[in-house]
């Protein structure tokens, strides 16, 4: 919006232009014409407005109302209220309630909840409360405008949290009691510690909605590469997948530059007539089929839906491109089924081109099929992930310090082994006999250090201050006369039986 002040132009920033508003609401003035059809997202026309309704019939007691951007909704009205298009109204939220735009009412509410799945006689339609009031008003005002500075200030924070998302638009609800937050990212954010940190700064309730790219399109708006507003944020609201199939069968060139859209998916316009383009290739023949001429075989190259012609090369000169109608096309199909070739292409052939040759470039590095490996590229993080956090705590181990010190040890001798054996092949016999002499040497040298290191321990063992202690005067009591008694006890026993013996059976 613009205002005019004498010869200078000055711009005005109407924050209400998301909501469908031409202009800001007024506290004082009419604003009938607030919500006109010439500048409103996802603009309805009631075309059932004029119909008179039979005395017997009640009106429909549901109306849609739209707030910022694409959000709609429908709510039940009593029967003892009526509203027009445009109207301010406040209807029921959790908790408290919201201001929006009465944008349909009568028999084409009926037909919109129809078409979006909606049951008119659900308990979970809430409820429009009135009109708005001048208080209720004043307070929108105040709300819409702290929109864009806590945008800002929940980007930095998300910024400082160093998480995964974007943020790209705010929504406050009329009372100033709850905020939405829409956001978008390509896996799982854990966003509890920004909501307590949001909440702290903004000092109301606090929503986090993850919505997807082309959500994002339509609910900020801009301009095509058509010249035109995007088709999601004016009149398309239902989004149908589009695949590289669809590029192909229309035969448009796969540049992924021309075929993405602002969001960064493939446009929805190729899905509007590929259903034409579909209908039109079931005239043609199959293009995997293989002309066979007396010259050569030719191949399909590309295909003319609109002119109904197909361009043809040889397999042995590709460069050079012949174009056939669909009936010429179809006769050299038959006449190949009977066996029987043409002379040449060239003969039958409409046009002539040369195949051009444009070098590697951009447009060719670029994967078109990289619009179809999105949607599995969140699956294959995640899986990498936990593959990741299953094999960490092994590779730990492996890893290990004092794994590396008890391998090293382990393969020292078998190295040392290894270094040991001499290289015969190798060597010349002149040099053998040095490198044998050499090699004893140290072999003696290093059996002598592990002899060394084998009977150290034992030495140290003969040495011992253990064995030293058994000598020490506290332990003299073990040489106490009571014990020489005993020992002396079974000694004498023991030496008399022996003495004995040989002496009684000498006398005998």
């Amino acid at each position: 919006m613009e205002e005019k002040d004498q010869n200078n132009i000055i711009p005005v920033d109407n924050q209400f232009l998301s909501r469908g508003c031409c202009h800001p609401p007024q506290l004082y003035h009419a604003n009938g014409k607030m919500g006109e059809h010439r500048c409103c997202k996802l603009d309805v026309h009631n075309w059932l407005k004029d119909l008179v309704l039979p005395e017997d019939q009640p009106g429909f007691d549901c109306i849609e109302v739209r707030f910022k951007n694409s959000r709609k909704d429908f709510f039940r009205v009593t029967p003892d209220t009526k509203f027009t298009e445009g109207d301010i109204v406040a209807v029921e939220a959790s908790p408290g309630h919201d201001i929006g735009i009465v944008t349909l009412t009568g028999e084409t509410v009926r037909f919109q909840m129809r078409k979006k799945r909606v049951n008119p006689k659900s308990e979970h339609i809430k409820k429009v409360y009135r009109r708005a009031r001048l208080s209720d008003i004043e307070k929108w005002l105040n709300a819409v405008d702290l929109e864009d500075p806590a945008k800002v200030k929940a980007r930095k924070i998300a910024r400082k949290l160093d998480l995964g998302m974007k943020i790209n638009d705010v929504e406050y609800q009329g009372d100033e009691t709850k905020a939405i937050f829409y956001y978008t990212a390509e896996e799982r954010v854990d966003f509890r510690e920004l909501i307590k940190l949001m909440a702290e700064e903004f000092k109301i309730r606090i929503e986090m909605r993850q919505i997807g790219m082309r959500q994002e399109a339509a609910r900020l708006g801009g301009i095509g590469s058509c010249g035109r507003e995007l088709c999601c944020s004016t009149w398309l609201t239902n989004f149908k997948s589009v695949t590289t199939n669809t590029a192909r069968t229309q035969q448009l060139s796969l540049n992924p530059q021309k075929l993405a859209g602002q969001c960064g998916k493939l446009k929805c316009c190729l899905n509007y007539e590929n259903a034409v383009y579909l209908d039109a290739l079931k005239e043609f023949p199959n293009q995997d089929i293989v002309l066979k001429t007396s010259k050569g075989d030719a191949i399909h190259q590309k295909t003319d839906i609109f002119k109904k012609m197909m361009w043809y090369s040889y397999v042995s000169d590709q460069a050079n491109l012949l174009a056939l109608t669909i009936d010429k096309v179809k006769e050299i199909i038959t006449l190949n089924r009977n066996g029987k070739f043409p002379a040449a292409l060239e003969d039958l052939a409409e046009k002539r081109e040369q195949k051009a040759d444009f070098g590697s470039s951009a447009i060719e590095e670029e994967d078109i099929n990289r619009f179809d490996k999105m949607e599995n590229k969140s699956k294959n993080k995640r899986n990498n992930q936990r593959n990741d956090q299953r094999n960490n705590p092994r590779n730990d181990q492996r890893n290990n310090p004092k794994n590396d010190q008890r391998n090293d040890q382990r393969n020292k001798p078998r190295n040392d082994q290894r270094n040991d054996q001499p290289n015969d092949q190798s060597n010349d016999q002149s040099n053998d006999q040095s490198n044998d002499q050499s090699n004893d040497q140290r072999n003696d040298q290093r059996n002598d250090q592990r002899n060394d290191q084998r009977n150290k321990p034992r030495n140290e063992q003969r040495n011992n201050p253990r064995k030293d202690q058994r000598n020490n005067p506290q332990n003299d009591q073990r040489n106490n006369p009571r014990n020489d008694q005993r020992n002396d006890q079974p000694n004498d026993q023991s030496n008399d039986q022996p003495n004995d013996q040989p002496n009684d059976q000498s006398s005998k």
